[in-house]
């Protein structure tokens, strides 16, 4: 019954997400919703993007086994993420009216730095939407009691978000994000004053939070374990500004007040309900001590999903699958869409300039579907790895290769084509030494890579200019020297 009612709840978004395709009638509309979105569905499309399968399972898993120094790259680092965009970032870009984030690397540096950068942010989204891919299959698997394996539940949600994501972009995916997160929301807080209630209390979990040291957010004071607390943090807080489908809800909004205000309320919101999943892990500990113990040492993830199969009423198992499947799902579609239009606006345009906006829309439209295929197979071969660490991966690529450029192109007019492209070389070329070699266990890979790209834009941008200024000075001094002897 349970799986039925879920299907059953597959088909109605999928309905919606069709219906609100309709209004798709050119490129624009399909990947920025023609810039029509309202305040309040800029706040629900951020919120639901960023509350994916990592904030309802990842999060949690984390939080049980490190308290809250443990999630301080997710929530508190992509919540800030949005506030940044929204303070920092939206007003500019969207005065640029620019349809991608690639555009705009086009506009500032030029055609290389825009074809490289979208590269960049294209690879980013495989470990992103597989994490909501791999999502789906646990949730088939355990409502089937082990009937659909995960392959096969992996396929099935790939295909239902595919369903209304290739057809209506980003009118649907904004549409069935604003149904989704009221589903979300509600579930969930009905669900954790549920548990409270199982576990004798809010205080009584409060208390066993306390008593475990879990809210403990900063590291020790050691310089190593700093440098590695602040590289989480800055890892989703800076590697996301960078992404296509941050800059989407950005650009679909109809005004530019909406477009500013709409990431940080989004943002605010997203930190502040994330604890919510981390109340349920808790509640779980006390409602079923021994269960909960095994499934910690095993897989954390599962935790929360068998406190509502094992001791909560069918009503509540429909809320938790529910805005469990809200939360996927509507993260999952914006990511499948943000690489796709990418793609098809910053790299394949230029081999078809001349193509018509029929054929761009239906280049975006096929895109989709082959990105599809490849994040399900990613999502496969990576079996066995958690989560949270897929969507942190997913992150350290953009933040080393496209968050310095971006940033200074906004705000430094000495920043140049040269500097942005010797920024990306030493920021993903110091990121990946450290990543494959010892020294990324002594220093962060993520955080040389950022300093790596911040050398490169200084040098690249300052050293010719410094050359040119070395050479005028040289001539100078020759040419009162010649006249001193004449």
């Amino acid at each position: 019954m349970l799986l039925t009612l879920v299907i059953l709840y597959l088909l109605v978004t999928i309905a919606i997400g069709l219906i609100a395709a309709k209004r798709v009638k050119n490129s624009a509309d399909f990947a920025i919703a023609g810039r029509h979105l309202p305040l309040v569905m800029i706040v629900t499309t951020t919120f639901a993007t960023w509350f994916g399968s990592e904030t309802v399972l990842g999060i949690p898993a984390k939080f049980v086994n490190g308290g809250l120094s443990g999630v301080v790259e997710d929530p508190f680092g992509a919540g800030t993420c949005l506030i940044l965009v929204g303070l920092f970032f939206a007003t500019k870009l969207y005065r640029m009216q620019l349809l991608t984030i690639s555009d705009y690397y086009r506009e500032r540096y030029g055609r290389s730095v825009e074809v490289i950068c979208s590269i960049i942010i294209m690879v980013s989204y495989l470990g992103w939407v597989s994490a909501q891919v791999t999502a789906l299959g646990l949730v088939f698997n355990l409502l089937s009691g082990g009937a659909i394996g995960m392959e096969l539940g992996m396929v099935i949600g790939v295909v239902s978000i595919l369903a209304y994501t290739l057809f209506g972009g980003m009118w649907s995916v904004a549409i069935t994000d604003f149904v989704q997160m009221i589903i979300l929301v509600a579930g969930l807080s009905i669900l954790a004053i549920f548990a409270a209630d199982q576990a004798g209390g809010a205080q009584q979990v409060m208390d066993l939070a306390r008593s475990k040291d879990m809210f403990k957010f900063f590291p020790e004071p050691q310089l190593h374990d700093w440098m590695f607390f602040i590289a989480a943090g800055i890892t989703i807080m800076f590697g996301s500004i960078p992404q296509q489908d941050v800059f989407q809800r950005v650009m679909s909004a109809n005004s530019q007040k909406a477009a500013t205000w709409g990431p940080v309320i989004g943002g605010i919101c997203y930190i502040g309900f994330a604890f919510v999943p981390m109340f349920l892990v808790l509640s779980a500990l006390i409602i079923m001590p021994e269960k909960a113990a095994t499934l910690i040492a095993e897989d954390p993830q599962k935790v929360l999903p068998a406190l509502v199969i094992e001791q909560m009423p069918f009503i509540m198992q429909v809320l938790f699958f529910g805005a469990l499947l809200s939360a996927i799902k509507s993260c999952a579609s914006a990511t499948l869409l943000a690489p796709s239009v990418t793609f098809t606006e910053n790299i394949w345009r230029q081999f078809y300039p001349h193509r018509s906006d029929r054929q761009g829309l239906l280049a975006m439209r096929i895109t989709v579907l082959v990105f599809s295929a490849l994040v399900l197979a990613y999502a496969i071969a990576m079996q066995g790895t958690s989560i949270y660490e897929m969507v942190s991966g997913a992150y350290q690529v953009t933040l080393v290769g496209a968050f310095i450029p971006l940033t200074f192109g906004l705000y430094w007019k000495r920043a140049t084509t040269q500097g942005a492209l010797f920024s990306i070389v030493l920021g993903v070329l110091g990121w990946l030494i450290f990543l494959v070699t010892p020294a990324g266990e002594v220093f962060p890979a993520q955080f040389a890579g950022l300093l790596g790209g911040l050398v490169g834009m200084l040098v690249g941008s300052l050293g010719p200019q410094a050359i040119r200024n070395t050479h005028a000075s040289h001539h100078r001094l020759v040419g009162v020297g010649e006249s001193a002897q004449s």
